[in-house]
């Protein structure tokens, strides 16, 4: 698999590549794979009409011929609006961590291809952001608001599209044995231990705030249910709200379940979107053109892969079947985390109705809260860090929004 850098350049822009050319290296490659010992295969699907020249889908010219995306976590439902673009014929590298096929947007390909690589684990749990400024070959990451803005002086990044208006991270607890619990300021009347990510911003604004208190918080969460299902559900937990309530009733070993409350980090007021799609901010002008085009087709994959989740659903289902890692991945929690999607509001239309954009007065909210919890850790930010540092509208298409009732 060759590197964003060692893809052959493309000399003539209008000129396109036969799709029925590339089946033969997506094939080699495969037999390439297996012969040095990568587990992991390619999907037989059909191939995708190809879009004219021109044509608003169509990115060759303008675009990577390969658009490699760095994802922070494993394949998932949340990111559906990525693995949604990958059209019916894709590989699967196990042992890299990575899926590689035509990118494919509202049925047309576009002519160049798509590589998503996996997150968290396979990254040795090294932030999106880190390992875009060591790889130049990656094209676009994906990055929360407060990890752009604690790196906009080292590592600074632009996020140019969030497909989820607000991020699913929550703390929940069993409704069982706290039944008079109903919002997170309920813990922090208790002395119960609560787990989360250390590396999480939200945590110090929590505590900040007074809903919870620094001697019950274990920054020791290292995302399995080990220790929660060891305290029996005593303890409150970091979630994601979009996963771990079916889980954690469903799906876990020896038959245990537990029925799960909890309250999001967003409605505490901690105003924080979904992990939005970044460039490093040195990039901007250069990817421009790309980003003109390739913007408005994740809007509208996010909009689709909501409404008829159908086929990117399995998609995952099977790309983590192919993996093998530790993490599994059910058709009935892709189910769930629609649902949940849908139904707590985490994927919506913007005030003006758009999907994806960012909203300058909450981005200051968030640089106002984050302000001194990084100064307290001795993290230097961009000196008059403001929203335009952060976040961009400009390549965000307005007319693409979820249908309204």
């Amino acid at each position: 698999m060759l590197p964003e850098s060692a893809t052959p350049a493309r000399t003539d822009p209008g000129r396109r590549r036969p799709r029925a050319r590339r089946a033969v290296p997506l094939l080699a490659a495969a037999l390439l794979a297996t012969a040095c010992g990568t587990t992991g295969g390619a999907n037989g699907g059909s191939a995708a009409p190809t879009a004219p020249a021109g044509d608003p889908l169509d990115l060759t010219g303008v675009c990577p011929a390969r658009v490699v995306f760095q994802s922070d976590w494993y394949p998932e439902m949340e990111y559906a609006a990525y693995y949604g673009l990958l059209g019916g014929r894709y590989t699967v590298d196990r042992a890299r961590k990575r899926v590689v096929g035509d990118l494919v947007a509202s049925g047309r390909d576009t002519g160049v291809d798509l590589e998503i690589r996996e997150g968290g684990p396979a990254l040795g749990f090294q932030s999106v952001t880190a390992r875009m400024y060591q790889d130049r070959g990656i094209t676009l990451g994906q990055a929360t608001l407060d990890e752009s803005i604690q790196n906009s002086a080292a590592q600074p990044t632009l996020q140019v599209v969030a497909p989820m208006e607000y991020i699913p991270v929550a703390i929940a607890w069993d409704r069982r044995k706290h039944p008079d619990w109903s919002v997170i300021a309920d813990i922090g009347q208790t002395d119960t231990r609560v787990l989360y990510f250390q590396t999480d911003a939200y945590m110090q604004y929590l505590l900040g705030t007074g809903l919870l208190r620094a001697s019950q918080v274990d920054g020791g969460f290292d995302g399995s249910p080990s220790r929660f299902v060891a305290s029996r559900g005593t303890i409150a937990q970091q979630i994601f709200a979009t996963q771990q309530p079916y889980v954690y009733k469903n799906e876990l070993a020896g038959g245990q379940s537990f029925d799960l409350a909890w309250q999001l980090i967003s409605d505490t007021g901690y105003p924080l979107y979904g992990q939005g799609v970044v460039v490093r901010a040195g990039d901007r002008e250069r990817l421009a053109p790309c980003l003109r085009k390739l913007v408005p087709i994740i809007q509208r994959s996010a909009v689709d892969t909501l409404v008829k989740p159908d086929r990117v659903s399995a998609l995952v289902v099977d790309i983590v079947r192919q993996y093998r890692d530790a993490w599994t991945y059910s058709p009935g929690l892709a189910a769930f985390t629609v649902k949940q999607m849908r139904d707590l509001g985490l994927v919506a239309n913007g005030k003006d109705r758009t999907l994806g954009n960012f909203e300058d007065a909450r981005v200051k909210r968030l640089i106002d809260i984050s302000t001194p919890i990084y100064a307290a850790q001795k993290k230097p930010l961009k000196p008059g860090l403001q929203p335009a540092d952060l976040v961009t509208n400009d390549f965000i298409d307005p007319a693409i929004g979820l249908p309204t009732r």
